[in-house]
């Protein structure tokens, strides 16, 4: 499917998805030769280097997973560095090159336009540059507001610099669904939003944004020429329905579950109740910000969320998990096979075979490799096994919620994390063509068997 292309320079023979690998690799690494630096670090003194490349790691793949605390363990700086590495990761290092490219007025080659494809989940490099301005304007406007927005509420407790800073670092962390947040810093605090659990106006400003954020920007282009176009692409469609039945259904089962739980719902009012479930549901499948504590949650509430991490957000998005095309496609598969139907149809559109099966594959992979480094952090990690499984499925998924393992993981486990959320920042299908890049078709095909099924 990729071919390389031909070249001295061994670099420029790298097809689309190596190059990926190798950008977000350069910008761990990159990443974490900054963190490493006294500077970085509020004890003056350099942090244990694989904590540098965890955080980094973290923070270029957008997961939220922390082994320190940004806003206690950090200085300005080694914040700053976080929150550099949340944006470019999230918007994609081809993105944000691009970008420069197009301000210097450089020619973007056809091959730059193959890896901004892939960077960006499309089918074809038509109209891919004027999406990356798009992108671009847009990620800016709503950060923007949501900052301004965050300030103004930050402002009625903290002082006016301070609340700008805050409010700045965490419109970008909660649009890229990253998860990072300072307020650890605060004495008598919480981490994450967990003071606002109930605030009204903090609710209405991060839902919307980690809402955007996960639905990609495919889908908000398409929605901003929805007036004059009048009509929505079969993806953004999909997106949608999707994106607003998973909410629905995961506010209530949390609702449900966690009503009488006095750790969680049972001391808030009905708003609360109503403001904390919603909240969890949106930001379980990808944005890592939490309002509730996770780990006094019920065990029903954590496996539920360990599946709504699962699946994840939209394609060309910031967010992690299988996405929620992809689990759309299993579904219809399953409803089709039930009917009796031979096709999966979605709004009066047949969906290709070869997506059914890049849907089954994809999944597949991700629950093989989910499984698997559960498996073998049970036997290294001193932790529940729940806990370590919930802990794998947000690294992989890069949702960033976390049971408070991540704070207690080996050497080891630190590297398997620091894997997960590298290869499902990638996605297993996109690795495997980074290994395996010819896929030649097959010179004859096998006659048909019979396999009985059930």
């Amino acid at each position: 499917m990729f071919k390389p292309v031909k070249s001295r320079n061994p670099l420029l023979r790298l097809n689309p998805p190596q190059v990926l690998a190798v950008g977000f690799l350069i910008m761990i690494l990159a990443g974490s030769g900054l963190l490493y630096l006294p500077a970085a670090s509020s004890s003056g003194e350099s942090m244990p280097y694989l904590d540098a490349v965890f955080m980094a790691a973290s923070a270029t793949c957008v997961t939220g997973l922390s082994v320190l605390n940004p806003g206690v363990d950090l200085t300005t700086f080694g914040q700053l560095v976080i929150i550099g590495l949340v944006q470019i990761g999230g918007l994609g290092f081809m993105t944000v090159a691009t970008l420069i490219a197009l301000v210097f007025r450089r020619r973007i080659t056809f091959r730059e336009r193959l890896i901004l494809q892939e960077t960006l989940s499309q089918h074809s490099t038509e109209g891919i540059i004027r999406l990356i301005r798009k992108v671009m304007l847009y990620a800016l406007v709503i950060e923007t507001v949501g900052a301004l927005m965050l300030f103004i509420r930050f402002a009625f407790e903290m002082p006016l610099g301070r609340a700008a800073y805050f409010g700045a670092f965490h419109s970008i962390s909660i649009f890229n669904n990253a998860g990072f947040d300072l307020f650890g810093a605060i004495e008598g605090r919480a981490g994450s939003l967990i003071h606002y659990v109930d605030d009204p106006f903090v609710n209405l400003i991060a839902m919307p944004m980690i809402l955007l954020g996960g639905i990609g920007f495919i889908v908000i282009a398409d929605l901003l020429d929805f007036p004059q176009k009048r009509k929505l692409s079969l993806h953004s469609k999909v997106v949608l329905f999707m994106t607003g039945l998973l909410v629905v259904v995961g506010a209530v089962v949390i609702f449900i579950f966690e009503f009488t739980n006095p750790a969680t719902l049972k001391s808030l009012d009905a708003s609360g109740k109503i403001f904390a479930s919603l909240f969890q549901s949106i930001t379980s499948r990808s944005a890592g910000m939490m309002t509730l504590d996770v780990a006094g949650m019920r065990q029903a509430t954590q496996f539920f969320m360990v599946i709504m991490m699962f699946i994840g957000a939209a394609p060309g998005s910031a967010g992690g998990g299988i996405k929620v095309t992809t689990f759309a496609i299993l579904i219809g598969a399953v409803l089709a096979m039930i009917r009796g139907k031979q096709d999966i149809v979605f709004f009066r559109y047949r969906i290709g075979s070869d997506r059914v099966y890049k849907a089954i594959t994809f999944s597949l992979l991700s629950f093989l490799l989910i499984v698997v480094a559960a498996m073998i952090l049970s036997a290294t990690e001193n932790f529940s096994f729940l806990g370590i499984l919930f802990e794998t499925t947000s690294a992989y998924a890069t949702a960033g919620i976390s049971m408070g393992l991540t704070s207690q993981l080996t050497p080891f486990g630190q590297f398997m994390i620091i894997m997960l959320m590298f290869v499902g920042r990638l996605g297993p299908i996109t690795l495997a063509f980074t290994l395996t890049p010819r896929m030649d078709n097959e010179p004859f095909r096998y006659p048909e068997g019979k396999v009985t099924i059930g």
